[in-house]
């Protein structure tokens, strides 16, 4: 997410698509479970700390806090602290406690690098971050809900965050806040999990058995929070049958690999994956080499296993990061025209280690294990954009293209102008950035829908903020803001317009509708599933409407296939 839109220095404005109008259905306003979602100006007031908000879980007593209508509960350990003697090994439930644990505040988020792009200050006006503070006890759960019922069964959403394998927490962004999914009626939840070489450092050939799994370390973290929801969330009012798996970005990747691991069966029901359909799984082989290289420079030998444990987090987190720049050549680029670069280039992530990710997945076929689970999946139109594409002309952005698609550039250029013929040279290389990140998410579509048992749906997000005079466009973590239906939260990217909350209330509703029923369409909603020969896109702008594969040929021209 760090890498995420310097496009604070590019000017887009909103353009339609050709042919958009053409057969497009106008979305009505939504009716959220049978009634009209509330405008905030119908939200309930106040906040308390009522005695009903004092709750037994598995581990012990937790209070929580009341806002408008809400029950909000925030840090809540679902595992062990990760560090000292503990670090790299498997996470362990939380010992009992005694008495009341508050849980009014976000817990410690996992130690990670330094945000890339504070004091740019566009940027930082249209995200809105919030770092927390870090801390290797950072196994923790926030959960909002607006019953406390144990036989309400209210469908259950766990948010995953984005940030790739390395940073970002379940609070950076004030979109995350859960409060008014829980108003809309369904139970949220999100946890934070470690990263980086926390999450990742394979050690397995270097410190014994007890360290077989630190390669995948963070996913463990996840999939015992996902264990501790299942246990827990009927205490909030949740259904544990009906559990929905969300991320974005790097959260979206999280998703897909949690879909391909047996230790993850029962414990979802239905997965998203937004912006997040790129596969960075690593071989041992690899994983290894970033362990060893990373070992060489902080100096520590590889039987010194103490040291390990005592190196400070910042400092591991150094050694890492230039490790992994040498193992690279020097290539600390993540991203090749808005693209993820992938394997073989060397960095944290997912290892296959034959037990918690037995193979690959999401290459050749999407994964079998979650067959019977629906998936929706879709982009934003942007994603990144370069800001050294600002007013560049055609000829130079053809300049641009070549190194990348050689002799096919003047035919993708063209494609892509017959798609937006209003589009500037610049507004069309953040198109062009955006539309790979589409192409994953379109085969990751095709993937699911080959496999067949459970349906998929794929949308596009193409709605244009005004703030910034329209520079940032439909940016990358653009439309968390309305899946969360938080246009207020975030009006420094939404402008919180009466046009951002309709379309707000039109996805969120989309969103808990599958929480509750696995099927995003509604009465007023009519989204179709996805399938290879139409790739029928529910395309998110105002107006939304469901479109057959929108600007599929500038798609197919950028990538060469013909799909």
């Amino acid at each position: 997410m760090s890498q995420a839109d310097n496009e604070s220095s590019a000017r887009v404005t909103r353009r339609e698509f050709v042919g958009a109008a053409a057969g497009a259905a106008l979305i009505a306003p939504p009716m959220i479970g049978g009634a009209r979602a509330a405008h905030r100006s119908d939200t309930p007031r106040g906040i308390d700390t009522p005695p009903e908000a004092i709750l037994e879980i598995a581990s012990g007593r937790v209070r929580g806090f009341r806002r408008g209508g809400v029950y909000i509960f925030k840090g809540i350990p679902y595992g062990a602290d990760t560090g000292g003697a503990a670090r790299f090994l498997p996470p362990r439930p939380p010992a009992p406690w005694a008495g009341i644990r508050d849980a009014l505040a976000y817990g410690p988020v996992s130690p990670h690098p330094r945000r890339g792009d504070w004091g740019q200050q566009q940027t930082q006006f249209v995200y809105d971050w919030d770092d927390g503070y870090d801390g290797e006890d950072c196994l923790v759960a926030n959960v909002w809900t607006a019953t406390l019922d144990r036989n309400a069964r209210r469908p259950v959403m766990v948010w995953i965050h984005g940030g790739g394998f390395v940073s970002g927490s379940s609070q950076e962004l004030p979109s995350y806040d859960g409060e008014n999914l829980a108003r809309a009626g369904v139970v949220l939840i999100s946890v934070n999990h470690r990263l980086g070489p926390l999450g990742f450092l394979d050690l397995s050939a270097i410190a014994g058995s007890d360290y077989a799994e630190s390669c995948n370390a963070s996913f463990q973290d996840l999939v015992l929070a996902l264990q501790w929801v299942r246990d827990n969330v009927a205490v909030f009012g949740g259904d544990p049958s009906r559990i929905t798996l969300f991320g974005q970005s790097g959260g979206g990747a999280k998703v897909s690999a949690l879909m391909a691991m047996p230790a993850a069966v029962g414990l979802f029901h239905r997965a998203i994956v937004m912006s997040g359909s790129f596969n960075h799984i690593a071989t041992r082989e690899d994983s290894q080499r970033v362990a060893a290289a990373t070992l060489e420079e902080l100096g520590i030998p590889q039987t010194d296993l103490q040291a390990l444990r005592d190196a400070p987090a910042a400092r591991l987190i150094d050694a890492g990061n230039a490790a992994i720049a040498r193992l690279n050549g020097g290539n600390t680029r993540l991203f090749d025209l808005g693209r993820p670069i992938r394997l073989p280039r060397q960095g944290w992530g997912p290892v296959i280690d034959g037990k918690l990710l037995p193979q690959d997945s999401w290459q050749a076929s999407a994964p079998a294990i979650s067959q019977h689970i629906p998936l929706i999946v879709g982009t934003t139109r942007e994603e990144f954009r370069d800001p050294a594409t600002l007013g560049i002309d055609y000829r130079q952005l053809q300049e641009r293209l070549q190194p990348a698609l050689g002799e096919r550039t003047p035919q993708v250029l063209d494609a892509f102008r017959q798609a937006f013929p209003r589009a500037s040279a610049g507004e069309l290389a953040g198109i062009i950035g955006g539309m790979t990140w589409r192409q994953d998410a379109v085969r990751q579509a095709e993937l699911k829908a080959q496999l067949g048992g459970a349906p998929v749906y794929n949308y596009w997000f193409t709605w244009q903020t005004k703030m910034l005079e329209g520079r940032p466009g439909a940016f990358h973590c653009s439309d968390l803001a309305f899946c969360f239906d938080n246009t207020a939260r975030c009006d420094q990217a939404t402008g919180d317009t009466e046009e951002a909350r309709e379309l707000a209330t039109l996805m969120s509703g989309a969103w808990t509708e599958y929480a509750a029923t696995g099927r995003p369409g509604q009465a007023h909603l009519a989204w179709t599933p996805f399938d290879v020969h139409t790739r029928k896109t529910m395309v998110f702008d105002s107006p939304t409407r469901m479109q057959s594969d929108p600007a599929g040929d500038a798609r197919r021209a950028l990538t060469g296939r013909e799909g």
